[in-house]
C-alpha cells in the first residue's frame, strides 16, 4: 500500500514572519522557493493577514500551507509550514520566537522595540530556524545561546592603559597572565 501523499515533517519551515497592525512586513524570512519573487511574498502576506484578521483561532490553512499566528501588541507573528506540517511543532515555534523576544524585553513585545531591535530579533529567529529546519523550541535555551548580556566596562585604569599605550585590544580585568 503506497502512502496517500508527501510524509508528513515534524522539522520544516516555510516561512517566518511579522507583520504590523495594518499588515505591513516588518520582518520576513523566507526558508524556500514556495514564493519567488517578491510580489508573491507581499500578496502572501497580505492574503494571511486577511485570513487571521477575519479568523479567531491560532491556525489557517492558506495556499495549502498551514499558518499558524499569535498577536502580540501591535504586531502579528506568523510562522509557515507546508500542508501536512504538524501544527503543534509549528506552534512551538511561535511560542519560542514570542517568549525569548519577550523575555528579552521583560514584557509584551511591541513594533517600536522590534524595530529599535531588529538586529536581536534576527539573532532570536536565527537561533529558531536555520534554513527551515527547526533548531530550538525552548526560549531559556535560545537566550542562554546567544548570550545577550551586556558586558560590563572595563575599569578606568585598563581604559587609561590602553589609551597611553595606543593598544586598541579590550583587557579583561577577570583573566590573570600565567
Amino acid at each position: 500500500m503506497e502512502p496517500a501523499g508527501p510524509e508528513p515533517s515534524l522539522y520544516t519551515v516555510k516561512a517566518l514572519l511579522v507583520l504590523d497592525s495594518l499588515g505591513q512586513r516588518l520582518l520576513a524570512k523566507y526558508y524556500d522557493s514556495t514564493f519567488p519573487t517578491a510580489q508573491e511574498q507581499l500578496a502572501f502576506e497580505r492574503s494571511i493577514f486577511r485570513q487571521s484578521q477575519r479568523a479567531g483561532g491560532e491556525v489557517a490553512c492558506l495556499e495549502g500551507l498551514t499558518v499558524v499566528y499569535r498577536s502580540s501588541g501591535d504586531l502579528v507573528f506568523y510562522v509557515v509550514g507546508g500542508c501536512q506540517e504538524n501544527e503543534l511543532m509549528l506552534l512551538s515555534v511561535l511560542t519560542c520566537l514570542l517568549d525569548a523576544l519577550g523575555h528579552l524585553l521583560q514584557k509584551e513585545v511591541e513594533k517600536r522595540w522590534l524595530l529599535d531591535n531588529m538586529e536581536g530579533t534576527f539573532l532570536v529567529v536565527d537561533e529558531i530556524v536555520d534554513r527551515g529546519v527547526i533548531l530550538e523550541s525552548d526560549p531559556q535555551q535560545v537566550i542562554q545561546r546567544l548570550s545577550l548580556r551586556v558586558p560590563e566596562p572595563a575599569p578606568y585604569g585598563f581604559i587609561l592603559f590602553d589609551y597611553l599605550s595606543g593598544s586598541s585590544e579590550r583587557r579583561d580585568p577577570g583573566n590573570s597572565h600565567k
